[in-house]
């Protein structure tokens, strides 16, 4: 039986509230189904028009995986940062860990992903997630990340 979820629908002016992210570093466009359990999705919405494109690879756009990384961090950092309830309410989150990377199909302009992550583990102010990227319900991208939520 999955959590129940605490915020359904964090769309791109909430997460400037939550990210220090900006363009062109700002890797999702919003989270949906933050549950209680500390998991969530965040939707990026692949465009030709992102500026990885002209380097990776001008003949044959590939959305890079380690962007696909950051936006899985990104997620995570936003469903920490809004399940932190209280006087304690972090500000920023810093990438500390990045495990268990795997890479599986290419990402192409007009794919969106999907990146599903689930707290696995969190010590004070740091916290781990799985993260399974999705495009079209198969997964294209996996890792385990950690960070470090602070003020």
């Amino acid at each position: 039986m999955e959590s129940p979820i605490r915020f359904e629908n964090v769309d791109i002016n909430q997460i400037l509230k939550t990210l220090p992210h900006r363009f062109p570093f700002l890797l999702i466009d919003r989270v949906i189904n933050i549950r209680e359990d500390y998991s969530g999705i965040g939707v990026k919405n692949v465009s030709f028009n992102e500026p990885c494109f002209q380097g990776h690879f001008p003949d044959r756009p590939v959305f890079p995986g380690v962007l696909m990384i950051e936006g899985m961090a990104q997620t995570a950092g936003v469903i920490g940062i809004m399940s932190v309830t209280g006087t304690e309410k972090p500000r920023a989150v810093y990438f500390l860990t990045i495990d268990k990377c795997k890479f599986r199909k290419p990402v192409l302009p007009g794919d969106t992903i999907e990146y599903h992550m689930k707290s696995i583990g969190r010590r004070k102010a740091m916290w781990w997630f799985h993260g399974d990227a999705k495009v079209n319900g198969v997964v294209v991208a996996e890792a385990d990340v950690g960070a470090m939520l602070t003020d």
